[in-house]
């Protein structure tokens, strides 16, 4: 069965050891990580269903069914937000709101799931929203270099960019 973000959601246990402390999270200069849970549910909705076609756009959502064109509900994008939240605390995928430093506006979001390939650990996948295109490169820069820093991962799936 195809998660919202059409990751595969058999069992992924094993994604990260046992013993892995899982990041409660990432502050840069321009922006701060938080775990994704459904108080950003406005918020979220907000910011991806005012940027699809930029999301679309953006390296890893190419030929993906999200974001949905037609946009989804508020409730329907809680549901989803809900089950982000539920593989954060299962520790199969990981989940996290990019926001704006001393605010709680929402500027994007990073996805750490299990690769469907046997070549690497991880898929990550991350979005800003349209109306700061530029900070998807910084994101990227940053989220890279956490992912190697850390986390346990040998090899990452992450779109780069240009």
């Amino acid at each position: 069965m195809k998660g919202s973000m059409g990751y595969d959601d058999r069992s992924r246990e094993g994604f990260v050891p046992d013993g892995f402390a899982v990041p409660a999270g990432l502050s840069t200069p321009v922006c701060r990580l938080v775990p994704l849970g459904p108080e950003h549910n406005v918020a979220d909705h907000g910011a991806w269903s005012a940027s699809i076609e930029h999301i679309r756009a953006t390296p890893g959502f190419a030929g993906r069914d999200w974001p949905p064109a037609e946009g989804m509900t508020l409730e329907d994008n809680l549901a989803d937000l809900e089950r982000h939240a539920r593989d954060f605390g299962e520790r199969t995928g990981f989940t996290y709101t990019v926001l704006a430093l001393g605010t709680d506006d929402v500027l994007g979001c990073v996805y750490i799931y299990p690769a469907r390939d046997e070549g690497h650990d991880a898929d990550v996948r991350s979005w800003v929203r349209a109306s700061v295109p530029e900070l998807d490169r910084e994101l990227h820069a940053a989220v890279s270099r956490w992912l190697a820093d850390a986390w346990p991962f040998a090899a990452v799936s992450y779109a780069g960019r240009a």
